[in-house]
């Protein structure tokens, strides 16, 4: 051994969601800040470099590559050949591949068709059998050796953990199949065993978000900051909650790389040999490098052009998708968006509602619930946040496509069917109510909604009616934990009579939130009657084409409305493309406040 010093490069992506290549499928239209094509293009440059400075690099994706657009949809039909996610990781010459909570979305059966194509190792340590044996080819982690200047080949140790969640949101396809342990847990376990079998280093593919720090409490969701700081880790990528976001310690090193291909992740570690012969950390950065940059009215700007011998790869799938979502799907009267899902009635959300309603109430007959009022909740899948200000639900009116459902309703979440009681059905509203910030009565530019509330978890009851009182404090945070007796809900009525405590509902939800997905305390342990398998995109396809009968629900007044603060107003964000549709708040004193830095439209919204 000569002693010599040496570098390693740490390449990762996560998240990628099916995003191959730059283009919007619900939209029909391309999207240049977005894609592993562009990402390709920086992998390349980083490689290059790295050759030149007589580096190592290595390359890992994190997860949840197979889900997220119409393209990964299709892939996971059984007949659907190769997957595209798959070939272009053996284009790229991925040296391993780790699995997220949205891997498993389409069952076991279709995961374990996509890994049969996997050109490297993909690992999962805290992945545990069930009845059924684990989809061949999953490992709990893989031991890479490959060689460095100036000394014996690096001994390379690589696991993966997932949220143990993942079992939980997916319980309609996996319970009883397979279960998921502890993410920290798991994670020191592979790394004694890795140290054990002689690796010098140790990367752990942690598609988990941060966490509340060094100490995660046993089956947190999201660890990396715990995971970073076990004994024997030297690099951690992390991914999940779809951060732009490096961390240099305490700990290991780690990076997260953004959602859908906006970020290549780039860590750098400097080698040396110790006394015994083994390379150690000397030290280590962490970096980002964007695809595209956003100015300041929202343009997007791309830093790295396509890479054309991927895009000639999956250009045969890609012209499959956009071909199969050109399918006629019935029509909408009117524009169906998510601009202003937050302040004021959302068509889109009426909808969905009604579309889970009408698929549900034939099921009803002969079950405890017959009889039952039937309520639907539906939240929005498209609102900007991470996705940027272009991250909008946006249906025109007229003939529907099939391009159109995935832009409604984009996630593979099955229908769901609880019986809840009043009371539970309030404290249920008093979580969604934290999606936004306390405003002071005469106060005029406080932001709506917290940015620590997902979109997602702004579920709206439809087929009662209720206001929230944004004067009063939230009773629950971000993570579901409460925060104090707070009350917002105001006026909770069923057809004009206050919401009794013990009066009893049927209510349709989706799998994720039935399953305890977004941490709703009022939902936990609650009655859940069995049903057949269903997407509730399939139910929306089937109400749209006229399969299933129009829904009471549909027609409803508007569920919600903010309870009035005389002379009060807030900032609303929203996406640019709302100024199409401000002619539907006419009457309401909504004003345009300007672009900010990210590129969302500011409105003033009353409250009073």
């Amino acid at each position: 051994m000569t002693g010599a010093p040496a570098r390693l490069r740490i390449l990762a992506t996560s998240d990628l969601h099916m995003h191959l290549t730059g283009f919007d499928y619900s939209a029909e239209r391309p999207d240049p800040g977005v894609g592993l094509a562009r990402l390709a293009t920086l992998i390349a440059a980083a490689r290059d470099a790295a050759a030149r400075e007589g580096a190592l690099t290595l390359l890992f994706d994190n997860g949840d590559g197979m889900q997220g657009t119409a393209l990964g949809d299709l892939a996971a039909l059984p007949d659907a050949g190769p997957h595209p996610l798959m070939q272009a990781f053996a284009h790229l010459g991925y040296d391993a591949i780790g699995l997220g909570n949205h891997d498993f979305d389409f069952g076991l059966e279709a995961l374990t068709r996509a890994l049969a194509d996997a050109p490297c190792p993909v690992l999962c340590a805290n992945l545990r059998p069930g009845r059924d044996p684990l989809p061949a080819g999953i490992l709990p982690h893989a031991v890479l050796e490959r060689a460095l200047p100036g000394g014996p080949a690096l001994r390379l140790g690589v696991l993966s953990v997932l949220p143990p969640q993942t079992g939980i949101w997916n319980r309609h396809l996996l319970t009883g199949r397979v279960r998921f342990d502890d993410i920290v847990g798991s994670a020191a376990r592979e790394v004694a065993a890795l140290r054990a079998a002689g690796c010098d280093l140790v990367i752990a593919l942690a598609h988990t978000g941060p966490g509340q720090g060094t100490a995660a409490a046993p089956g947190a969701e999201n660890a990396l900051c715990a995971i970073a700081a076990l004994p024997g880790v030297d690099a951690v990528l992390g991914g999940h909650t779809h951060e732009v976001r490096t961390w240099d310690g305490p700990g290991a090193p780690a990076v997260m790389p953004g959602y859908a291909g906006s970020h290549l992740g780039v860590i750098d570690l400097d080698l040396a040999p110790d006394a015994d012969g083994r390379w150690r950390v000397a030290g280590a950065t962490a970096a980002l490098r964007a695809v595209a940059r956003r100015g300041p009215g929202g343009q997007v700007t791309p830093l790295a052009a396509e890479d054309a011998a991927l895009s000639r790869l999956i250009a045969p799938a890609h012209a499959a998708a956009r071909a199969a979502l050109r399918a006629p799907m019935g029509e909408s009267p009117q524009p169906l968006h998510s601009y202003f899902s937050f302040f004021a009635p959302d068509r889109a959300l009426a909808l969905i509602a009604a579309a889970q309603a009408a698929a549900l109430r034939p099921l009803l007959a002969g079950t405890s619930a017959e009889g039952l009022p039937l309520l639907s909740a539906a939240a929005p899948g498209r609102t900007g946040g991470r996705g940027g200000p272009g991250h909008y639900t946006d249906v025109p009116d007229g003939p529907l496509r099939l391009r159109n459902l995935a832009d409604l309703y984009p996630f593979p979440n099955a229908l769901s069917l609880v019986v809840l009681t009043g009371a539970q059905i309030l404290d249920w509203l008093e979580q969604v109510a934290g999606q936004f910030n306390r405003i002071a009565p005469g106060s005029r530019d406080t932001d709506l909604t917290d940015p620590a509330q997902p979109g997602h978890g702004f579920d709206v009851l439809h087929g009662i009616t209720y206001e929230i009182d944004l004067t009063s404090p939230p009773r629950f945070g971000p993570e579901g934990q409460r925060l104090g007796d707070d009350t917002r809900l105001r006026n909770a009525t069923w057809r004009g009579r206050p919401l009794g405590p013990d009066q009893r509902f049927a209510v349709a939800l989706n799998s994720y939130r039935a399953a305890g997905g977004g941490h709703v305390a009022a939902l936990s342990g609650s009655c859940q009657l069995p049903l057949p398998y269903l997407r509730i995109s399939e139910a929306l396809r089937r109400y749209l084409t006229g399969d299933l009968s129009r829904d009471p629900l549909e027609g409803a007044p508007p569920p919600w409305r903010f309870a009035a603060i005389p002379e009060t107003a807030a900032i609303a964000r929203t996406g640019p493309g709302a100024r199409a549709h401000l002619a539907e708040l006419a009457g309401r004193g909504v004003t345009e406040a300007g672009l900010d830095a990210d590129g969302f439209l500011r409105l003033s919204v009353p409250l009073g």
